[in-house]
């Protein structure tokens, strides 16, 4: 589902249950402690998706801790991205020579609270969501602007290390192309001091009642290291 969605040389591990409890390191146990069993079940198949990712690139996998904002730590050489919801549990890893940063958010496809609508959605974005409704049934349009926000807030955070609001960023959302299609960001926030563009691009995909977005900023081809 996802390995669509991103760059060429980008690795990417999914699991849709958590049939079995994923061996954790005892540093990533420490972070799941005090959590419900549901919860570390998650959290450990989620890490082992990462792991796989991380092995077929050639990297090491190694205990993936948290920062200040529960973001994944990845190893020397690694960029990446977690998401997790019900039903579903991903990772995806590049190498930073070839992908600056990237995001992904799973989310289920039904229809976000009315009560959260007013915070993920502003001005243009509340126009086209009324038409795409309209027009292109089957799809949570609300729950997509939102997946496609936490997409790129994962993306913005590594590199910028600063908070970015729902209305610090609006989406503009494409046509739909059969079961997925595209999107661009625009950042209200300065990305001034880094490699990180204003404006975003990702894409998406639904499948099995699941809204699955993506980010990623590729290295420029004349900026990257030799293998």
């Amino acid at each position: 589902m996802l390995e669509s969605l991103l760059p060429a040389g980008t690795a990417c591990a999914e699991a849709f249950d958590d049939l079995e409890p994923a061996p954790l390191f005892p540093e990533e146990e420490a972070l799941v402690a005090a959590a419900r069993e549901g919860r570390r079940r998650e959290f450990g198949t989620a890490r082992l998706c990462a792991r796989r990712a991380l092995t077929s690139l050639g990297l090491p996998a190694g205990p993936l801790l948290r920062g200040r904002r529960r973001e994944p730590l990845w190893p020397p050489g690694a960029v990446g991205s977690i998401t997790h919801c019900a039903g579903y549990r991903a990772a995806a890893v590049a190498r930073d020579r070839d992908v600056l940063a990237l995001g992904i958010d799973a989310e289920p496809n039904g229809p976000l609270r009315p009560d959260v609508l007013p915070v993920v959605a502003f001005g243009g974005e509340r126009a086209w969501l009324r038409a795409y409704a309209d027009r292109y049934p089957g799809i949570c349009w609300d729950r997509l602007l939102f997946s496609a926000k936490e997409s790129v807030y994962k993306t913005w955070y590594p590199l910028m290390g600063r908070w970015l609001g729902f209305d610090d960023v609006e989406v503009t959302m494409g046509a739909p192309r059969g079961a997925g299609g595209g999107f661009r960001a625009r950042i209200a926030r300065s990305t001034a001091g880094s490699a990180l563009p204003g404006e975003l691009h990702g894409r998406w995909a639904s499948r099995d009642d699941l809204l699955v977005s993506a980010v990623a900023v590729t290295v420029p081809s004349g900026h990257r290291e030799a293998a």
